[in-house]
């Protein structure tokens, strides 16, 4: 199970947030008490993952008191996701996905769940040139990928046929025509083709 710490300045923010992972079968929170440091956090609890909302801050603001990378990746929610990251943050190895402080739920989870499996999420409007892209709600009845539906995913955008995905997988054909079935489904796709658009548009595949 993928565990969670989630770090933001505001407490209603970090409430809300919380409450979000907390909410995930596929997730465990793990929390020290306010005030704590960041770095003494991810030495303490060695969290999977860490869910930062850095407000109108810069990331490098955020992330002073680290000196190297941790093994644990960053999901950075930003004010501006364009704004949000230095020059040395992302060569530093610790940044490892920006969203949009609005971003849906659902994207927020599957960014989560797509770090964890080492994976990078870059919101369009992260990008440089990009202007900022609304967030699409998504529809309360979303479910986000499981780490090895994102896996899948990744699969399907190299052209992979259900054989080969079992075969690299070391699962059976059956087994990996279920998870694209499933991914299909979540993602609301009629086709691989348009499943892998969709996970590109989200972030979950990265090209």
């Amino acid at each position: 199970m993928t565990t969670v710490l989630v770090a933001a300045r505001s407490a209603s923010a970090r409430a809300r947030l919380e409450g979000l992972v907390a909410g995930s079968r596929a997730l465990r929170l793990v929390s020290a008490p306010p005030g704590v440091p960041l770095a003494r956090q991810l030495h303490d609890l060695r969290p999977d993952v860490v869910l930062l909302d850095v407000e109108r801050d810069r990331v490098e603001t955020a992330l002073a008191g680290l000196r190297e990378p941790e093994r644990a990746g960053l999901v950075v929610l930003a004010e501006d996701p364009r704004r949000a990251l230095g020059g040395e943050t992302l060569g530093r190895g610790l940044v490892r996905a920006v969203l949009p402080r609005d971003a849906a739920s659902g994207e927020i989870l599957a960014a989560i769940e797509a770090v964890a499996a080492g994976l990078i999420v870059l919101h369009p409007g992260a990008l440089p040139g990009h202007a900022p892209v609304p967030v699409r709600a998504e529809p309360a009845t979303a479910q986000p990928l499981t780490t090895r539906e994102i896996e899948v995913l990744g699969m399907l955008a190299e052209g992979l046929g259900n054989k080969t995905i079992a075969a690299r997988l070391g699962i059976s054909t059956h087994t990996a025509k279920f998870h694209v079935a499933s991914i299909m489904t979540k993602l609301g796709a009629g086709s691989r083709t348009e499943a892998v658009t969709i996970g590109m548009r989200r972030g979950l595949v990265v090209i």
